[in-house]
């Protein structure tokens, strides 16, 4: 049955809350307040003009829209697709002067707050894939320039998850290789970066499925960032499978602790309210650690080294240790963490930096083309950081034993010994041959170094502490 519509409709905030709760203008939310927001009194004339037609053409976008609390406070198409004329992306729509894509901006009419928030965050630089190896490998390794100039995997692969930047054809129609598109940092034609559907789907736009891990999950998952995979397999995602019905995820707060306290979502972790920190739209905020690099860093460190002004890594930290202690006590929260920083140090230094040392050597003495991904050394090396070393990293962090392990660190072994240091080798042999002995010296003194480290000189039988753990091992029968 569709939902009917009246231009008289009572005024209805956008959350069934006490007044207590409701913060005041002018006056900083605390992470007990839920901001909410007035609607209006009414469906407007431009909107209840939409209604009249789209409700039989889009019947799917009607009841989605009617169900959302949008609906609720009269707010309807027009408010959110209206444009103005000269805008790039505007185009005459019946009456009415539109756009087709309602970005951040958009949003940040009424949701000033949140939006400014995300754009501080790593989601909104998500688009940025653009200029990375990622990219190269879907525009010219795995693609080809075969749609508009575009690569198709880069079209439907990366930058559906990354964004893509909005084209837009002379008629101001948007063009088919860069939309439809709802990535999380799309670069749109008014500027603004992000889309707030990746995470609130159009057009209920709820919290309740932002909040669910399986929105997360759309993205953050695969080979090379399997967070979603981590957190099914932890405790936390066990717990969230075996109680949904118990996490409230409607709740117009959802304050772990308060609301709910059966799991941790993802959202809970690193976007939600407890009763120590407000809601936040920057996923970053509570992040001590960049686990995606090639080699780990401090996420503050590189901007502090250019100078700016960031949150501190260690108050990051401490704000994910208050979500951790709404459940946990302080003692097993700050020795989980201990245990974080250990694994993410020993994988840097036993093999991110000593393999990164590696590539670059052999690359500024010439060993290695300048051409990406033609030589199986440069696959090694990229499978070794960019799959197994994110996927040992991230399962540490999010309580995941078999990424940590298995699925981790006895891949980044197995890919450093039995493939990286034999290619290694390999180039070196060449170049000995092709007469470049001085550069071919250089690489084997750097590997000598690294494979008699104290990390490395079992690999060589030189490890006493080897010898004695294996004479405790039970041979496999």
């Amino acid at each position: 049955m569709l939902l009917l519509t009246c231009w008289l409709l009572p005024t209805l905030t956008l959350g069934a809350v006490d007044a207590t709760t409701i913060a005041k203008p002018n006056e900083k939310n605390t992470a007990n307040q839920v901001e909410i927001l007035k609607g209006f009194d009414h469906l407007s004339r431009e909107s209840a003009t939409c209604v009249s037609c789209h409700r039989e053409k889009s019947a799917g976008i009607y009841q989605q829209w009617g169900s959302s609390k949008h609906f609720g406070a009269n707010i309807g198409c027009y408010e959110c697709h209206k444009a103005k004329a000269g805008e790039v992306d505007a185009i005459k729509h019946k009456d009415f002067i539109i756009a087709v894509i309602v970005s951040p901006k958009d949003c940040a009419g009424c949701h000033e707050r949140e939006v400014k928030e995300f754009d501080s965050s790593h989601h909104a630089t998500g688009g940025l894939i653009l200029d990375s190896l990622d990219n190269v490998l879907a525009e010219v390794v795995e693609g080809a320039p075969t749609f508009q100039g575009r690569s198709p995997v880069s079209v439907s692969g990366c930058e559906g998850c990354h964004g893509s930047k909005i084209e837009v054809n002379s008629d101001g129609s948007l063009s088919a290789s860069s939309w439809p598109n709802s990535g999380i940092g799309r670069l749109n034609p008014d500027g603004s970066k992000g889309s707030c559907a990746a995470c609130h789907t159009r057009h209920a736009f709820s919290a309740a499925q932002a909040r669910h891990p399986d929105t997360c999950g759309r993205c953050h998952l695969g080979p090379d960032h399997p967070q979603k995979e981590i957190y099914a397999e932890s405790q936390h995602g066990i717990l969230f499978s075996a109680n949904l019905a118990q996490m409230n995820l409607n709740s117009s707060k959802w304050v772990v602790g308060e609301d709910y306290s059966a799991a941790p979502a993802c959202a809970t972790c690193h976007l939600s309210a407890t009763k120590d920190l407000p809601l936040t739209h920057d996923v970053g905020s509570r992040i001590a650690w960049n686990l995606r690099a090639p080699i780990s860093f401090r996420i503050d460190e590189k901007d502090l080294a250019k100078g700016l002004s960031v949150k501190p890594w260690l108050e990051r930290r401490q704000d994910m240790k208050s979500v951790c202690v709404s459940c946990h006590s302080r003692n097993t929260t700050d020795n989980f963490f201990e245990q974080l920083d250990a694994f993410v140090e020993l994988y840097n230094e036993k093999f991110a930096k000593p393999g990164s040392q590696l590539m670059k050597l052999m690359s500024a003495e010439g060993l290695l083309t300048k051409t990406e991904f033609d030589e199986e050394l440069e696959w090694t090396w990229f499978y070794l950081w960019h799959h197994e070393g994110r996927r040992a990293r991230h399962g540490a962090a999010m309580v995941g034993p078999d990424f940590a392990h298995w699925e981790g660190m006895y891949e980044v072994a197995h890919r450093f010994y039995i493939e990286m240091v034999p290619q290694v080798r390999e180039v070196i042999e060449t170049a000995k041959q092709a007469g470049k002995t001085e550069a071919a010296a250089k690489v084997q003194t750097l590997l000598d170094q690294i494979l008699n480290s104290e990390f490395h000189r079992w690999y060589l039988g030189k490890s006493d502490r080897a010898q004695e753990l294996m004479k405790a091992v039970t041979p496999h029968k």
